[in-house]
């Protein structure tokens, strides 16, 4: 249940689904009649069954800020149950204010509407079979759409040979440290910090990606991670993501004071 799910944070994907999923429920229910359906006039038709499509795709878009407080809690994680309980609470919802719908606006001059179990049975749950199924595959869709697009804006920091590299966000990056042959990547996976050992030289990586910083010829830091400065003992460090103290050599500090001081204006 904790497996990670496609999940796509963008307003306007979810604006489509929900005009589609209005669409969707209003021909479903216009060509399948359920119940009294076809005893109404056209004119009849065309509006309640409307007012069911309105209260579906309405509805989704109702609870989409429910679903960002489900991805900013797990630390914007999505994940199958997170899936999950939202389409739950999105169904719930939905039968609750179609039922309301039903029977105050539908049914208003009826003193005989049906009972919610047989309309559960005979229209919601068998609606649900036929259009949930087109919300769970946009929702996926536009997930792995997004996924996609992001692994297309990671950088590869890659090891000499066969040695194996590691595939990240630009901001994921902390810093960068000369380690002999090798070296030691230090950066964020969520709220952690992770390190990764890299048969390389510091030297091919400054060259590969001018976006790191130079402070000393042992170590290279994202300007996006800079926090403060520090003084002790007359040396200066840069004070990055998770409390790492970079050193500055006297060599790069006015090309580093400059940028990093233009970071924080």
């Amino acid at each position: 249940m904790n497996k990670k799910y496609p999940f796509d944070p963008s307003i306007k994907h979810h604006l489509i689904i929900a005009l589609s999923l209005a669409v969707w429920i209003f021909v479903f229910l216009y060509f399948t009649e359920p119940l009294d359906v076809n005893q109404l006039y056209e004119n009849e038709k065309l509006i309640f069954l409307s007012g069911y499509g309105f209260i579906g795709g309405l509805s989704y878009v109702f609870f989409l800020p429910f679903q960002y407080l489900i991805f900013s809690k797990k630390d914007k994680k999505w994940t199958l149950f997170s899936e999950i309980l939202f389409l739950s609470v999105y169904c719930f919802c939905a039968i609750t204010i179609a039922r309301l719908y039903y029977l105050y606006v539908i049914m208003a001059n009826d003193r005989n509407p049906y009972d919610l179990v047989y309309m559960l049975k005979s229209i919601y749950f068998p609606a649900l079979l036929t259009i949930l199924p087109i919300l769970i595959i946009g929702r996926f869709a536009f997930g792995k759409y997004k996924e996609k697009k992001l692994e297309q804006e990671k950088i590869e920091i890659k090891g000499e040979g066969n040695y194996e590299g590691l595939r990240l966000f630009l901001n994921d990056v902390i810093c960068i440290q000369s380690s002999d042959n090798y070296i030691e990547v230090f950066y964020v996976s969520g709220t952690e910090l992770k390190k990764t050992l890299i048969r390389n030289k510091l030297s091919s990586i400054a060259d590969e990606f001018p976006e790191f910083l130079r402070t000393h010829r042992s170590y290279l830091i994202n300007p996006f991670h800079f926090l403060q400065w520090k003084t002790a003992n007359s040396k200066l460090f840069a004070i990055v993501t998770h409390h790492i103290e970079v050193p500055v050599s006297r060599t790069y500090q006015n090309d580093v004071k400059a940028v990093l001081n233009s970071t924080t204006e």
